[in-house]
């Protein structure tokens, strides 16, 4: 399990390895751009939210921690659906990932 840490704000975002990868590309690509979004998640079972978004602009630190040291394999595919999605919604949904 990773984690994705945004500004230091909140608790890390626990998100499995192979999703943390892609992720890495997707926000990597937007945030290369300039391109600002949304990213919601629904938080763990201690927070009070019932669900959190973050505005992710490339001035802001973004740390991703990997558990697993080895990369995983990437499907092109799968990154052009995510960069669709989040083109169309203006939003990275993490539990509604392709």
């Amino acid at each position: 399990m990773g984690r994705l840490e945004y500004n230091s704000a909140q608790p890390p975002i626990e998100v499995d390895d192979e999703t943390l990868a892609y992720l890495k590309i997707v926000i990597g690509t937007k945030l290369r751009r300039q391109e600002s979004f949304m990213m919601t998640w629904l938080p763990d079972e201690k927070s009070e939210a019932g669900r959190l978004t973050i505005w992710m602009h490339p001035s802001i630190p973004l740390i991703l921690a990997f558990d697993d040291p080895v990369m995983h394999k990437i499907d092109p595919q799968r990154i052009q659906q995510m960069m669709e999605h989040l083109s169309s919604r203006g939003e990275l949904v993490l539990d509604q990932l392709p």
